[in-house]
């Protein structure tokens, strides 16, 4: 029988941690009046290329732009007068602040939440305008952690944790009911992970009500933290690392939450960076709705052929949020058109001459190429001889055919293609 490190048995921590339907349905009348009922939209152009029905329950819908709401609300209500009086405190780099500050100060609670130094602005600012109290400390999630712990025994504030928490668990675990109640008939559900709160919740709804669901949850495959500690049956810290993901960037998932986890969830799969990124630019681009690294990795996970035998199944994929720095999102677009052969960057040797240029741009616009961007180097050149230089164009294209039939134009008009991205 395993154990962990302080000698505590798998035996001896699961069946009391873990979350049941009562609670989570109590959950949901408690937060009813307080928390969106999200869509559940099925998406024809995912549906139509993965050869199955795939449903998207959109939590990014929520008014903080995720499900952190669900369970922020239920834990903060369910809280003696005493503890609100004194003021809560949280640490979170995003969602969970958001959901704290916005949730606390429409109950009266004095909310404060230490976040990371490096937390976008945007964040910072939303958070603030929540009614939360910003205090930033700590390069890491774990340096903002220890800090609240620190300020929660020093202030008397009772601290809100982001996922490893009964009351937690059970509001996420809302987010399954409505899923079976606008979707009795589902096969496969897919939750993204992190701490492990959401799936936790979600997972027991689901088994309680109907164990022939399929429960999948989905990490990032650079910080695969639940996976990880379902092998060695309890929680442990990994690495640090960085993850387009930051939503689910959890070092050290709870017992609460490996529980159930442990008892609930079929499988656990992992997605890589570039899989991630591409589900985030598809749900841009075809689905028409903004979703951050964690809300798309069920999503990626779909696109990625991670997840079998799903044929003619009836397929749900949890969007758990859109709270996503514009900047990011640009780099994603950017990347993903380069990959799709829509950006394209070549490097052409020229004759150093008046009319070079417009003849290239010429070609380039009978090719029907749009020049986004135009570079002349003439003093750092490689390999070119004196009366020569080197033009970087960044183009405009319509995919990987029409890439060719604008290098074969170009070589058939005598230019000399350097490089090529």
């Amino acid at each position: 029988m395993a154990a962990d490190p302080k000698g505590t048995t798998e035996a001896e921590t699961s069946e009391n941690l873990l979350v049941h339907f009562d609670a989570i349905e109590a959950a949901r009348e408690r937060i009813r009046d307080s928390i969106h009922v999200t869509p559940c939209h099925k998406s024809e152009n995912l549906s139509s290329q993965l050869g199955c029905q795939v449903f998207l329950k959109l939590d990014n819908l929520q008014r903080t732009g995720s499900f952190k709401e669900r369970g922020a609300a239920n834990k903060l209500m369910t809280m003696p007068e005493e503890e609100r009086r004194r003021g809560v405190i949280a640490s979170s780099a995003g969602n969970h602040a958001q959901a704290v500050a916005y949730h606390g100060t429409k109950l009266g609670i004095d909310t404060k939440i230490v976040m990371p130094e490096g937390t976008p602005l945007v964040k910072v600012t939303r958070t603030k305008r929540f009614g939360g109290k910003v205090v930033l400390h700590g390069a890491n999630y774990d340096a903002a952690y220890a800090h609240a712990m620190e300020l929660a025994e020093k202030e008397g504030r009772a601290f809100v944790h982001p996922f490893d928490d009964p009351a937690i668990i059970a509001g996420q675990g809302t987010l399954g009911l409505e899923v079976l109640e606008q979707n009795p008939y589902l096969d496969v559900v897919l939750v993204p992970i992190g701490g492990g709160g959401l799936v936790s919740g979600i997972a027991a709804a689901l088994k309680q009500t109907n164990p022939k669901i399929r429960v999948i949850g989905v990490e990032p495959e650079v910080l695969p933290s639940m996976q990880e500690a379902v092998k060695k049956t309890f929680p442990f810290e990994m690495p640090a690392a960085q993850t387009l993901a930051d939503g689910v960037a959890v070092r050290k998932v709870g017992k609460i939450t490996h529980a159930n986890v442990s008892k609930y969830v079929d499988e656990i799969v992992t997605v890589d960076e570039e899989e991630i990124a591409n589900a985030i630019l598809v749900c841009l681009e075809e689905e028409k709705f903004v979703v951050e690294g964690a809300g798309a990795a069920p999503v990626a996970a779909l696109l990625a052929g991670k997840v079998d035998n799903i044929q003619g199944k009836r397929v749900c994929s949890v969007v758990s949020g859109g709270n996503i720095d514009v900047n990011v999102i640009s780099r994603i677009i950017e990347r993903g058109l380069v990959a799709a052969g829509r950006l394209f960057r070549l490097d052409l040797q020229i004759e150093d001459v008046p009319g070079s240029l417009a003849d290239v741009l010429s070609v380039l616009a009978d090719e029907r190429a749009n020049v986004l961007q135009v570079f002349h180097n003439r003093t750092f050149m490689e390999a070119s001889p004196f009366g020569a230089t080197n033009v970087e164009l960044t183009l405009e294209t319509r995919g990987a055919e029409h890439i060719e039939q604008i290098r074969t134009a170009l070589e058939k008009h005598g230019y000399k293609i350097i490089d090529k991205l």
